[in-house]
């Protein structure tokens, strides 16, 4: 295995993507330090202002926005929705993977055609009307019940449970008297923990920027975090910063769950390579 330096184009290269990366979460945060004025003056001020506070308060007592509500609805909604995709989809992946059964490949080709179809497009009059009949319009259970369980969730851990978990350590542990379900928690869980991360990030990222279908089923009253930011609107004109003050507090966690899962993912990684 021979070592391999990364060349001075290289790293100019990747600089550059880094800082085209962290330019718009910076141009965020010189909007919401500043007046609204300034938002729009020609030419633009590059450097943050001194009301990034005095944003944010406006923002939390913006009486028709409802923020720190949406906040809360948002987080509730994309941390059931998340625990439910990563649990059923680990659970799919192992059987799909692991396990023989009448219909196996019949039910994945059946998952794979789910992701081929735009379904929340699709069948958004049909879901909606079926809210209406439930009388669950208005509130997070119209949010959350559709998207406990996704397609690509499963065909994802389906192939890093093959990958992880050879079918040699899942006979070994059968030899020895766990059953399936042991099976699942003590040996399948520890080896496809890097997936579960990655599939726990991409799913909390979608449910807390979805936008539509909250739209369709929730009350201004009762947002979630991006309607809420819409909210922020004065009704003739477009207030900027407080905009881009809710949008900078929206990403905080974000960032605090890339942080917290990250280091699965690279230990992962890391472990992968050292068995490499």
């Amino acid at each position: 295995m021979t070592n391999w330096s990364p060349t001075v184009i290289t790293r100019v290269m990747l600089g550059l993507a880094v800082v085209l990366s962290a330019f718009p979460l910076y141009w965020m945060l010189v909007i919401a330090s500043r007046t609204n004025a300034d938002a729009v003056a020609v030419p633009p001020a590059f450097l943050p202002g001194g009301n990034l506070g005095e944003n944010i308060i406006a923002v939390l007592n913006n009486e028709d926005a409802h923020f720190l509500l949406g906040l809360t609805n948002s987080f509730i909604v994309a941390s059931v929705v998340t625990v439910s995709v990563v649990i059923i989809s680990t659970l799919a992946g192992f059987s799909f993977a692991n396990l023989n059964f009448k219909g196996r490949n019949l039910l994945l080709v059946l998952v794979l055609l789910t992701m081929a179809v735009p379904l929340q497009q699709m069948g958004v009059v049909p879901l909606y009307r079926l809210m209406v009949s439930l009388e669950w319009t208005g509130t997070l259970t119209a949010v959350i019940l559709p998207y406990l369980l996704n397609g690509f969730g499963v065909f994802l851990m389906t192939q890093y449970t093959r990958q992880a978990v050879p079918m040699e350590l899942v006979e070994a542990a059968r030899v020895d008297g766990a059953a399936t379900l042991r099976i699942w928690w003590n040996v399948v869980l520890p080896a496809v923990r890097p997936g579960m991360a990655v599939l726990g990030i991409n799913t909390f990222m979608l449910m807390w920027n979805d936008f539509m279908w909250p739209l369709i089923v929730l009350t201004p009253e009762n947002p979630t975090v991006q309607i809420a930011i819409t909210q922020l609107n004065a009704r003739f004109s477009t207030n900027y910063t407080l905009i881009f003050a809710g949008t900078a507090l929206s990403i905080i966690p974000l960032i605090a769950v890339f942080v917290a899962f990250g280091r699965q993912i690279v230990g992962g990684l890391m472990e992968g390579a050292v068995k490499a």
